[in-house]
């Protein structure tokens, strides 16, 4: 007999029977979970994608806008002070920025570097190690 869902009415089945088919019941779980997975990462994965285009596409524009800015605001100083000293404030202005933040970068790289990386570690656990036993 078979209930309304369509499974089966196991009720009448013996325990050796049942335990029987775990075994095929577990595979057909963990097939059914892989297949899931593959569908998420499948669906995440195109999201993913899409998501870094959107980026790349904001990224081209703001890659246009940055030179424009710098534009306006050489007009707008030129507007008040000769043009070419309003160009070499701007650009003095750029400079000191880019400096600023490839000291920041720099202090960054050295802080990585004093950092034990975990190779290091693992050679001094392995150096400790052969020491003690050494002494044995």
């Amino acid at each position: 007999m078979s209930t309304p869902r369509g499974f089966r009415d196991r009720s009448d089945d013996s325990l050796f029977t049942l335990l029987g088919e775990v075994p095929e019941l577990v595979r057909n779980l963990i097939a059914a979970e892989i297949d899931s997975a593959k569908k998420w990462l499948k669906s995440v994965g195109k999201d993913a994608g899409m998501g870094g285009v959107w980026f790349v596409i904001a990224l081209f524009f703001l890659f246009w806008a940055i030179p424009t800015l710098g534009a306006f605001t050489i007009i707008g100083l030129a507007s008040w002070i000769p043009a070419w000293l309003a160009a070499l404030i701007v650009l003095v202005l750029l400079l000191v920025i880019a400096i600023v933040f490839a000291l920041l970068g720099i202090l960054r790289i050295k802080k990585l570097t004093r950092t034990d990386s975990p190779a290091k570690s693992i050679k001094a656990d392995a150096r400790i190690v052969k020491d003690v036993t050494d002494e044995f």
